[in-house]
């Protein structure tokens, strides 16, 4: 059976030890075994870090950012097989991991800016023949932890701004779905990365202990569930780490009596129900003002999820495909029996779905609940899965509160016609990424991703110039140049140095 393997100092690299599976989702049979790593595995690692990253600090950013165009082009000549890499192990249709993908390219696109996006600041003059000025500078060896969701994007925010602002980078996958971020890595290499710049060390609890702890890493990134992300952030920073920990989200689309129902209806399909629901910023809980308007968005919710085709990640035709793997499967399904119990009504229920010819596939359909309420703990937790909530507001003021008081604040939505209700709940909403009329608020590259509350912990955000403050440090200095003249002697002798507030 095929083996994933590390990817240490430049090539791939195989070791003694455990083994993960992996799946392919639309069987449910296992496809590959990953090596899971080890303390020694990672120490191999941080040694080619070590050796590589101050040569990789001193050339010059010009120089870094052509590796990030010609690293671009590669992904994009290699697009088609990426993609199916990804589906074959993730279960997203190719166009969703081809949108994955993208997205990540996306940030590799800002970071070939970096020649621009690392300039420091400047002062002349600051005293009597004095200067001051600043410049960012690498931290040194960081890491990365990704989630199964998104196996090339998550991956390529992270490592591009460390890596194009002039650090080393160590990457700890999912082991569910490994395959494209070796690849990726493999890529960087051919791009002209030195080799040690960028690795893979796949692994479980053990390599993220290990990476937590191990003194030779600065910083360390993380997406993943919140409770997963809270120990990561305590960990790492008692480590004396730097640490940006992404958690996870129960995002709201706020419908006004206003809002295009069509539209809504449109968005919301894919937005609820792409890739599975398996996506941070989904959009699974819809808040519609006033019964009328819950009454009419209902009618139409119900048609157009039974229109939803769930197919082989290789279907064209599919809205969406298969869930990462059989336990992930099992715990929607019983979210969705939770909210039975607790009393919401299940207007279309997704369990027992089975794809002809794919009965041991990783499937389920498209679920809905209506009358939801604030109480219930399917309603309090992430789901993770393809099932959209409807919770009934009153009015525009409790559509205001329930984003802001969910224990989540990753991204919101408003759809409505009305400017100042649109800017009015922006403002006021305790949540981290607004949408008005997008139902995924997701950021463009050059500006920054992340959530408040338990979405995120940690006081810098992933990718744009948040990105580049995260993996960088600003050195200060004030500098002043004798002249060496007689006049410039006598200067000397009478106008001492003396810091300002000491005067």
């Amino acid at each position: 059976m095929r083996a994933i393997d590390h990817f240490i100092a430049g090539e791939t690299c195989d070791a003694a030890g455990r083994y993960g599976d992996v799946y392919d989702p639309n069987s449910g049979l296992v496809q590959a075994r990953v090596r899971l790593g080890t303390q020694a595995d990672l120490d191999v690692a941080i040694a080619a870090a070590q050796a590589a990253q101050p040569g990789w600090a001193a050339t010059n950013p010009q120089r870094r950012a052509r590796v990030m165009f010609n690293f671009k082009a590669l992904v994009e000549a290699h697009m088609d097989e990426l993609a199916q890499r990804l589906s074959s192990e993730h279960g997203k249709v190719i166009a969703d991991s081809k949108g994955d993908i993208q997205r990540g390219l996306e940030v590799i696109e800002f970071c070939c800016g970096i020649p621009h996006l690392l300039k420091g600041e400047y002062t002349q003059g600051a005293g009597p023949g004095i200067d001051v000025y600043s410049m960012r500078q690498p931290l040194g060896i960081g890491a990365g932890i990704t989630p199964f969701n998104f196996p090339a994007m998550i991956p390529l925010w992270m490592s591009g701004v460390a890596i194009a602002s002039g650090n080393a980078f160590i990457l700890k996958p999912s082991e569910r779905d490994p395959s494209v971020p070796v690849r990726l890595a493999e890529l960087m290499r051919e791009a002209g990365l030195p080799e040690g710049i960028l690795q893979v060390v796949h692994g479980d609890k053990e390599i993220v202990d290990a990476i937590l702890d191990h003194p030779a890493i600065s910083a360390v990134s993380f997406v993943g569930s919140s409770d997963i992300a809270h120990y990561v952030y305590r960990r790492g920073v008692a480590a004396g780490k730097r640490v940006q920990a992404m958690g996870g989200a129960k995002n709201h689309g706020i419908v006004m009596p206003d809002a295009d129902l069509d539209q809504v209806v449109s968005d919301l399909a894919g937005a609820a129900f792409g890739s599975a629901g398996e996506r941070c910023m989904a959009l699974p809980v819809v808040v519609p003002v006033g019964d009328k308007t819950a009454d009419a968005l209902r009618a139409k919710l119900i048609p157009a999820i039974h229109a939803l085709r769930v197919g082989v990640s290789t279907d064209q035709d599919a809205h969406y495909g298969p869930v990462v793997n059989a336990a992930h499967k099992t715990r929607v399904e019983n979210w969705i029996q939770t909210g039975v119990d607790e009393g919401a009504e299940l207007v279309v229920d997704g369990r027992g779905f089975a794809l002809q010819g794919h009965e041991e596939g990783f499937f389920i359909g498209p679920s809905l609940f209506d009358r939801v309420t604030p109480d219930m703990q399917a309603y309090k937790e992430e789901i993770f899965g393809p099932v959209l909530q409807i919770v009934r507001a009153a009015n525009f003021e409790e559509a205001v509160r329930l984003p802001s008081a969910h224990q989540y604040g990753n991204g919101v939505a408003i759809f409505t016609r009305n400017g100042h209700a649109a800017r009015e709940f922006a403002a006021r909403v305790n949540v981290g990424m607004v949408g008005i009329n997008v139902p995924i608020p997701v950021p463009i590259a050059y500006h920054s991703f992340g959530g408040w509350k338990r979405s995120g912990f940690g006081d810098t955000n992933q990718h744009g110039m948040e990105g580049v403050r995260f993996w960088t440090k600003v050195k200060t200095i004030t500098q002043r140049w004798p002249d060496g003249s007689a006049a410039g002697e006598a200067a000397r002798n009478n106008d001492a140095f003396v810091i300002p507030t000491m005067s």
